[in-house]
């Protein structure tokens, strides 16, 4: 009973400026980490299902050439070409590396950009018309400004869309064709950081350590 209350009240409060006030007592590591999983796998598997589903009936309307219209919105929304090129961007990589890159840009869903924006994954934003929040830290004299998502949801959707039409990230798109594996994968994410391969590395730990490849 008493976890569940403390995830009712973060579930709650996930993007309140407040919500440190509200957890009245520190948790464990472990409950922090159980609270970070039971609020964020749900939307993982949602939209992980969605795009498998999109992913293996877009291969049977390429096979059988049916659909046309279908396809060509598909690869105008995810600017591609070609038909190997769309199914690149939309089959989902696993599951283990999407919690793991969570729980490292969000600190495990502590993060300032995560209680106050909703952002998930440390999305930057170069837009001045959409809702953003200021990093607290510049470079030189600029600032560094951060996607404001209006749900956990939609922050993780686009971090999917990210993965999957950013030219940065094309060599792991490529991979994902040939292998699901989790540790083979994260080696081409070197371009989502500054810190290149040190934070593939961290990303292999963590789903090592925490065992983040039974969810996939």
């Amino acid at each position: 009973m008493k976890y569940i209350l403390i995830l009712y009240l973060f579930s709650t409060i996930v993007s309140a400026s407040e919500m440190n006030k509200h957890l009245l007592k520190p948790i464990s590591v472990f409950k922090k980490k159980k609270i970070f999983i039971s609020l964020l796998l749900p939307i993982i598997n949602k939209i992980d299902n969605e795009l498998n589903i999109l992913y293996k009936s877009t291969i049977l309307d390429i096979k059988h050439s049916r659909n046309l219209y279908n396809i060509k919105r598909l690869k105008e929304e995810y600017k591609v070409d070609t038909d190997k090129k769309l199914l690149m961007a939309i089959k989902p990589h696993p599951k283990s590396i999407v919690l793991a890159q969570a729980a490292i840009e969000s600190a495990w869903a502590t993060s300032r950009f995560f209680k106050q924006a909703n952002n998930i994954f440390g999305l930057w934003s170069i837009n001045k018309k959409e809702p953003r929040i200021a990093a607290l830290e510049k470079r030189g004299k600029y600032t560094i400004w951060l996607k404001k998502f209006v749900s956990l949801e939609d922050s993780m959707r686009s971090y999917y869309k990210l993965l999957a039409k950013s030219p940065a990230y094309s060599e792991f798109r490529q991979l994902k064709m040939q292998t699901d594996d989790a540790y083979l994968l994260t080696k081409k994410l070197n371009k989502y950081s500054e810190r290149g391969i040190e934070y593939c590395s961290q990303i292999e730990k963590l789903i090592r350590y925490n065992k983040f490849t039974k969810y996939d």
